[in-house]
């Protein structure tokens, strides 16, 4: 109450000029009209005293947390603003104060507006932050193959604690990178679809299914993002692989199937006009697979239809195949003859023929063998050429010496008569000619050896051997003018022993005798040697020969019909096999052995 006193004492008239003095006033002279005693008054002042206080307390209080609070805050916007400073990865910001001074309120008052401009740089470069990021997992799901990314940027994580501009260039490399590899794995995709079109289109076949049999996405009518994940660009790498190698299978077969029709059509002298609806396929025969990009030219129908094509043509060339062996059977033939050389036998062509209709015999690889054997037959008619024609002569010589004896025989050859001239100068002629058959035959013994020398097999003529031939011609002639000697011993013995005795013979009736075997010797009583003429040509496939000029008269013209002939040679049948080329060549044919 003293105190509450003397502070009215000591400021009475402020206290008065307030609404608390003039209300104390007041109560003072309430009391004293009411005649309050002195305690009463003092008691009521000193709980209006302390009421007083209380209120002032209250205040104070109240002034010590704002103070307080407006210091946290102050500590806040500057821990604040130095964390801003430290994310966002710069040092200071123009234009705030480094030392601050006036009241805390004034301080924070100069704070404020840089801590909201760096709140809103914050704010800023954490968008950028959140749409870099986000592209950067957008790209990565797409990488990924993971089609259900949510495409949200709230959803994104930002690390507030840095958000510096380095940091931000690092992430805008990374997307960069990325959206390089995105392009790439498109560019990749991309090609791979035209690969796939372009494969489809060759082999007939519908890309958009097979697209979008490897994923539904890469199909443009679905309108979803191209998946672009390792996982797809293998299998379209797969796919593509598939589609080669399918285009590469149908090439083969096809090419196969042209040169089979090229065959076809070359055996069969198939016309133009027939040959140009599959002048398609043959001209694959050369191609690569990837010279090939024409759409549908790999379809399965046209390698169906080649197919079919060759199969017909199969068939037609089997009924031909006939007629062509026989041509050829029968050329072949014409060049035996020819050179006398040996010709195949009847019964193994009809087993040849018998094969080609039960199909056991390929008819290209049966025609070309003979084709071989024809270029065989021709290289050795022409080596024998030399040889037969010194044979041909040869054999006309003897023609001429038989002729010649046959003239001789003659007892009319002098006689005056129409043509006998004619034959005189032709008996002149073939003297000269007979004189010159030993040099012949012994200029042909010497090339027919050096001939089988050089091939190592014997030299036949008409299916006899031409040494056997000359040599028992030589043997034959040398017998022949043995007996023509002794012949003429005889008949000069006669003669003396006709002049000794006085009933001797005529010398008409010698004469006579010796006409009969002629100047050239006949030989038509000359068993023994006709003996061993007979039996040495018989072991070569002949008939007897009475003389050297029968002999070779029936060499020139005595061939056995083929139902007759004799092979003396070894291997000279066919010997029929399954593999066709042995089937053909096996047989010696028109060869010697």
């Amino acid at each position: 109450m003293g105190s509450f006193q003397k502070s009215n004492g000591m400021g009475s008239s402020a206290l008065l000029e307030t609404s608390c003095g003039y209300l104390l006033q007041e109560l003072q002279i309430i009391w004293d009209e009411v005649g309050e005693d002195q305690f009463e008054r003092e008691k009521v002042l000193l709980e209006l005293e302390q009421e007083c206080l209380e209120v002032y307390r209250r205040k104070v209080d109240t002034a010590n947390i704002s103070r307080a609070r407006l210091h946290q805050q102050l500590a806040e916007s500057e821990a604040e603003f130095t964390h801003l400073l430290l994310s966002l990865g710069e040092r200071s910001l123009p234009g705030r104060p480094e030392k601050m001074a006036g009241t805390l309120k004034e301080q924070l008052n100069s704070i404020t507006p840089a801590l909201r401009e760096m709140q809103l740089r914050k704010e800023e470069r954490v968008k950028q932050f959140r749409v870099v990021q986000g592209q950067i997992h957008k790209i990565s799901a797409e990488i990924a193959g993971r089609t259900e990314y949510n495409d949200s940027s709230s959803a994104v994580w930002v690390n507030e604690n840095d958000l510096s501009l380095k940091k931000l260039e690092e992430y805008q490399n990374e997307l960069q990178r990325l959206h390089s590899e995105k392009s790439d794995r498109l560019q990749r995709v991309e090609k791979y679809m035209s690969r796939i079109k372009n494969l489809s289109a060759t082999l007939g076949m519908d890309s958009s299914l097979i697209i979008t049999k490897v994923h539904p996405s890469l199909n443009e009518l679905s309108g979803l993002s191209k998946n672009i994940s390792d996982g797809i660009l293998e299998k379209l790498d797969s796919t593509v692989k598939s589609l080669e190698l399918e285009k590469q299978t149908r090439l083969d077969k096809l090419q196969q199937l042209g040169r089979a029709l090229a065959n076809l059509w070359h055996l069969m002298d198939t016309p133009y006009e027939d040959r140009q609806q599959f002048l398609h396929v043959t001209s694959l025969s050369s191609m690569a697979s990837a010279e090939i990009s024409t759409p549908g030219s790999l379809t399965p129908d046209i390698v169906l239809q080649a197919e079919t094509e060759v199969k017909r043509l199969d068939q037609l060339k089997a009924s031909k195949m006939k007629e062509f062996f026989f041509k050829k059977q029968i050329e072949l033939e014409e060049i035996c003859s020819r050179s006398h050389m040996e010709i195949p036998s009847r019964s193994e062509m009809e087993k040849i023929i018998n094969q080609i209709n039960s199909g056991e015999i390929d008819h290209a690889d049966l025609l070309t063998s003979m084709d071989e054997q024809i270029s065989r037959a021709e290289e050795e008619a022409a080596s024998r050429k030399v040889i037969m024609e010194k044979v041909e002569k040869w054999i006309l010589t003897c023609d001429e010496e038989r002729w010649l004896e046959e003239y001789s025989r003659d007892e009319n050859r002098y006689s005056v008569s129409r043509g006998a001239h004619k034959n005189l100068k032709r008996a002149e002629r073939a003297r000269v000619m007979v004189n010159k058959i030993p040099a012949l035959v012994d200029l042909l013994i010497s090339k027919t050896r050096n001939w089988e020398e050089e091939r190592k097999k014997v030299f036949l003529y008409d299916e006899v051997p031409l040494l056997a031939m000359l040599e028992e011609y030589n043997m034959l002639r040398k017998e022949k003018e043995e007996e023509k000697q002794r012949d003429r011993k005889k008949a000069q013995s006669k003669v003396v022993t006709q002049h000794e005795s006085p009933f001797g013979m005529r010398p008409g009736t010698s004469s006579h005798h010796f006409s009969d075997k002629s100047s050239n010797g006949g030989f038509s009583n000359a068993t023994p040697l006709n003996r061993r003429l007979s039996l040495g040509v018989q072991q070569m496939g002949s008939t007897s020969i009475s003389s050297p000029t029968e002999s070779i008269s029936f060499a020139k013209g005595g061939r056995k019909p083929y139902g007759q002939r004799k092979y003396t040679q070894k291997g000279f049948s066919y010997h029929l096999r399954e593999d066709t080329v042995s089937v053909v060549s096996s047989f010696s044919g028109p060869f010697s052995p």
